[in-house]
């Protein structure tokens, strides 16, 4: 992985950093200009599906003129935090909000000391001073800006919606993804689709099982047996798009072999990943194969995986390095929840 492959979202400092001057220091209720490089490379970063926040300690107050004095710039920031706490404190709850890992998170921030406290505290996070973003931008120099990553962010503008609806609800976590009316559509990948199963397998970590690399994905693609699965996801509140990938190698006619299985984080505790793996092993029976494996390289990131495979009837084959999980099709398979609508395509 790159430098900077595994951020998801950027965060951004406010004096000093988006803007020159010191907001709460302002004579009036005007807010200092923000820099027009930085609402570029925001832009930028939007279009490549990376999110943006903010975390300042200033008065809570700057973030509510921010939202009515310049809505155009309030509206580009997910989950925005501007308080006095520790900037560290503020980053657990982006990510707590966002529901992803603060080792995804990127602080950019023009005060050494805030860098340090936040290095110190969560070393897993990145940061840069704001002279230093070029570094980042040039990540995404020549990368395709598929419809997927600029639909992102405004999918977490859903998802924050979401989450609400289900903090309200009243019932149980089942009967709320009921109410929901979830459906995931599996079936082979299209040509448009593979930048998406690429950008998967880069991106997640929680529910991805070997963490192959783009160019390795591609290559292996290109073997004669191999085809691409994907699953999208939709339900009352919106479309999620592609959130699953899977990659088959049925060269051998009495097994299938899924080199990669990666799902999109923000479908976690939702029942797609069962439903999606699950239904593979069917769709294998169904063309009369007895064997299903899957590659597993066990990270710190994917315990999620690892406890899908299991529940699965998954088991380590001996002798296998990386370790590939393996069991046989006969008898009964698991089932994915009820409350899932599941469509295929041919």
């Amino acid at each position: 992985m790159t430098a900077y492959g595994h951020v998801k979202c950027v965060v951004w400092d406010l004096d000093g950093t988006l803007w020159d001057d010191v907001a709460v220091e302002t004579a009036t209720d005007e807010l200092p200009t923000p820099r027009p490089r930085m609402l570029a490379a925001i832009d930028t970063l939007t279009a490549h599906g990376v999110l943006s926040s903010i975390a300042s300690r200033s008065a809570p107050a700057v973030l509510d003129r921010l939202a009515d004095r310049l809505p155009e710039v309030h509206a580009r920031f997910l989950a925005p935090q501007v308080s006095w706490q520790d900037k560290s404190e503020s980053l657990r709850r982006i990510a707590d909000e966002l529901g992803i890992s603060t080792d995804s998170l990127l602080l950019v921030d023009d005060s050494p000391y805030e860098r340090a406290e936040v290095a110190a505290l969560l070393p897993g996070v990145t940061t840069l001073d704001p002279g230093q973003l070029p570094l980042l931008l040039a990540e995404f120099e020549g990368k395709e800006v598929t419809p997927e990553s600029r639909a992102r962010v405004g999918r977490y503008r859903t998802e924050a919606v979401r989450r609400a609806e289900g903090e309200r609800f009243e019932g149980t976590r089942e009967e709320f993804l009921a109410w929901c009316d979830m459906r995931l559509t599996i079936g082979p990948a299209t040509s448009d689709d593979v930048p998406r199963a690429l950008e998967l397998a880069a991106r997640t970590h929680r529910l991805n099982s070997s963490g192959l690399t783009p160019d390795t994905l591609r290559a292996l693609l290109a073997r004669p047996g191999s085809t691409l699965h994907t699953a999208r996801m939709s339900d009352r509140f919106g479309d999620y798009g592609i959130i699953g990938a899977a990659l088959v190698d049925h060269s051998s006619p009495d097994i299938w072999s899924v080199p990669l299985l990666a799902l999109s984080c923000r479908v976690a505790g939702r029942g797609a990943a069962a439903a999606f793996l699950f239904r593979l092993m069917e769709e294998a029976r169904d063309n009369g194969v007895h064997t299903f494996s899957v590659t597993l390289r066990p990270t710190d990131a994917n315990l999620e995986m690892r406890i899908l495979l299991r529940q699965a009837g998954l088991r380590r084959a001996d002798g296998t390095e990386p370790p590939v999980l393996t069991r046989s099709l006969s008898g009964d398979l698991p089932q994915p929840p009820a409350y899932l609508h599941i469509r295929e395509t041919a």
